[in-house]
């Protein structure tokens, strides 16, 4: 172990040589008749530990640890005052101004050998808390962020995987998050969602309408890849994608401690091909009834059917979806929603580009 230096101040040269003799078989010891002379040592070595009196011509030593408190390298360093002042509001100004201890002339030798070897090793421990703490939220960090990068690497197999399956939708969960982070930071800049989104935590709400079509994956093949228009029949098991959705992300929710970002996902799954005046599914939800995640879901999910191609149809121009969706302003999707759609579709149509 390094030995430990300590510098002592005191204008009286009797009490240096008792404190250099008391302390120097045990540490690097350097000795000062003034609080400038230590304060320009300061400038070039930074001790372990300063025993400081007070009681000094030039400067007192109140004065001194004032300065070396304003000093960027100097300001942790310990502090003891050595004084021969026994009195309350001395005691309290030093302690105020930092000091770390009081030791009251005379002293024997012994004794503060002993306060100055308890003081180090506090200090000692100090440190060593400090860093161990340091190393521990450092750990503590990578931990979560091999946590958050495989969370990550899971919704985004997942969303691949409902994406893979659909061929005809292939990169339509990539398209609908991108639409989705325009549409909520236009609301946000423009104040449209108002108190709600106050508790909103933006990067996981986007990050969840990944999963708004993960019900797909219970919906067979055969009427999931059917490449012509569904019966009657076939489209009621289709929409049962959302109520699936729901069900798996519900089941998720049973096993994890941290819901927001599948509550947003849960939102999204079941209520995105609900309609504003009641005819949607799976709930029939009108309205307000529908939560404006859903009603903004609603826009950003027709708005990608419409631009893009499927086997029965080639995808719509951008100036023909948007005159559709304005078209079913006020019947399909919320009047509001519409407008704020309408004001960054430009935004959409270099998305779908």
């Amino acid at each position: 172990m390094d030995t430990k230096t300590v510098f002592i101040v005191d204008d009286d040269v009797t009490n240096l040589t008792v404190c250099v003799n008391a302390l120097a078989s045990t540490y690097n010891v350097f000795s000062f008749s003034s609080g400038r002379l230590l304060l320009k040592r300061l400038e070039k070595q930074i001790p372990d530990m300063i025993l400081l009196d007070i009681d000094m011509p030039e400067m007192s030593g109140f004065e001194v640890l004032r300065h070396i408190r304003e000093m960027e390298d100097a300001t942790d360093v310990p502090v003891v005052f050595l004084t021969a002042k026994i009195d309350v509001d001395s005691e309290l100004e030093g302690l105020t101004l930092g000091a770390i201890d009081y030791i009251f002339k005379p002293f024997s030798p012994l004794l503060l050998l002993k306060r100055i070897e308890v003081h180090l090793l506090i200090e000692q421990q100090k440190r060593e808390l400090t860093d161990f703490n340091n190393n521990l939220l450092e750990m503590v960090d990578e931990k979560t962020q091999t946590v958050v990068e495989l969370q990550n690497a899971i919704l985004s197999t997942m969303t691949k995987l409902v994406d893979c399956r659909d061929d005809a939708t292939g990169g339509h969960i990539d398209r609908t998050q991108r639409y989705m982070k325009v549409l909520l930071m236009k609301g946000l800049e423009s104040g449209f969602f108002n108190d709600e989104s106050l508790s909103w935590d933006i990067d996981l709400l986007v990050q969840s309408t990944q999963l708004h079509d993960v019900g797909k994956i219970a919906i067979k093949d055969c009427i999931l890849l059917k490449p012509d228009r569904l019966t009657a029949e076939e489209f009621e098991e289709i929409k049962k994608h959302t109520t699936f959705g729901v069900d798996v992300i519900s089941e998720i929710q049973r096993n994890t401690e941290d819901h927001k970002f599948l509550e947003y996902a849960k939102i999204f799954a079941g209520t995105h091909h609900e309609k504003w005046d009641g005819s949607g599914y799976p709930a029939g939800l009108k309205g307000d009834e529908i939560p404006i995640l859903g009603r903004a879901m609603a826009i950003v999910d027709v708005y990608d059917a419409l631009v893009s191609d499927r086997p029965y149809k080639e995808g719509f121009s951008h100036d023909k979806a948007v005159s559709i969706i304005t078209e079913s302003r006020g019947s399909h999707f919320d009047p509001a929603v519409t407008d704020l759609f309408l004001s960054v579709s430009d935004e959409f149509n270099a998305i779908s580009a």
